[in-house]
């Protein structure tokens, strides 16, 4: 199969090409390899034959050519502007990216599979990797598909806005789209600006964590390995113009994931014993728009499509914590 992936040198894009060369796909992948790029991973992956790769920006007219060129039978796209803290200094590129981007992606994919035949045309599937933040702050319970958006940061209004887009072009141009919409992710990979990797990188480097408020923000973890699974039982057996939240159950305030972490370093003796977790932590002013809570209902995968995570927390959490200290960072 062809798989086509935009974004494909960002955190989540590039285990999920990791994920797709394993299973023997042709995999298809453009990024503009911006400063959180895994570009060495990228040109590492240039030596399989099954991997493509196109440096564009997806606002790029050359879109339609390499979908053209490749023949997908499903697209995905992760490509996006991801980081809260850059949306609220630098909206502008966001909306560039996150809206007119998609917007480009998809005028080119209609054109694309208006040509296909109607056998290619039952397979094509276009995925648009959603976030949670676009449901905004939970105060309790959880929310599911049908909960109205209320985003609260640049960020997570621009890709509400882009799913906007993705829903518009299956109800008037019958293009089959689904959305996914994830809770926070972590694994190898992520960016140290990113909250796991930022503990794991200052722990490791004697460096001050910063922590927003008093740290009793929550947000919903899954290991990357558990999303990208879901992606692909998704793009196999979701209904078309449906979209599915995927999540985990697993909600810790900001100070309770540091103190885990900070634990099992000890315990796997990365760090001195007697050292205390008061010596790194820096409490700094919250952020504007900063949502308090997130938290999902995942039912609908878990019983329209039996999508189970198959890694537990604490298993992917080691793991993540021996990679970021195998790498340098």
């Amino acid at each position: 199969m062809n798989i086509l992936i935009f974004g494909c040198a960002g955190f989540i894009g590039i285990n999920l090409t990791k994920y797709f060369l394993k299973k023997k796909h042709n995999v298809i992948g453009v990024d503009n390899l911006t400063y959180a790029s895994n570009i060495k991973e990228i040109y590492k992956l240039k030596k399989n034959n099954n991997f493509k790769f196109y440096k564009l920006n997806i606002n790029s007219k050359d879109i339609l050519k390499v979908i053209q060129m490749n023949k997908p039978t499903w697209i995905i796209n992760m490509a996006a502007e991801s980081h809260v803290d850059n949306s609220i200094v630098k909206p502008t590129k966001f909306i560039k990216t996150n809206i007119n981007g998609v917007l480009n992606i998809l005028l080119n994919c209609l054109i694309y599979y208006k040509k296909i035949s109607n056998f290619k045309k039952r397979k094509f599937r276009f995925l648009q990797v959603s976030t949670d933040e676009v449901y905004g702050n939970i105060v309790r319970g959880n929310v599911d598909e049908k909960t109205k958006y209320n985003p609260s940061s640049p960020y997570s209004a621009s890709k509400a806005a882009a799913d906007h887009l993705v829903n518009s072009w299956n109800l008037t141009y019958n293009l089959p789209t689904l959305i996914t919409y994830c809770s926070n992710n972590f694994g190898p990979f992520q960016h140290k600006e990113k909250f796991i990797p930022k503990i794991i990188f200052c722990l490791k480097n004697s460096k001050k964590i910063p922590i927003y408020g008093k740290g009793k923000n929550k947000r919903e973890w899954i290991f990357v390995e558990d999303h990208i699974q879901a992606i692909e039982k998704v793009l196999k057996k979701g209904q078309i113009g449906s979209s599915y939240n995927i999540g985990s159950t697993v909600n810790l305030s900001n100070i309770q994931l540091l103190n885990i972490i900070f634990k099992k370093i000890k315990k796997l003796k990365l760090i001195n014993n007697n050292t205390k977790i008061d010596k790194f932590v820096k409490f700094t002013t919250d952020r504007p728009g900063h949502d308090f809570r997130y938290s999902l209902n995942s039912n609908k995968i878990r019983k329209e499509l039996k999508w189970v995570e198959t890694n537990t927390f604490d298993k992917s959490l080691i793991k993540t914590i021996k990679w970021y200290y195998s790498e340098k960072i």
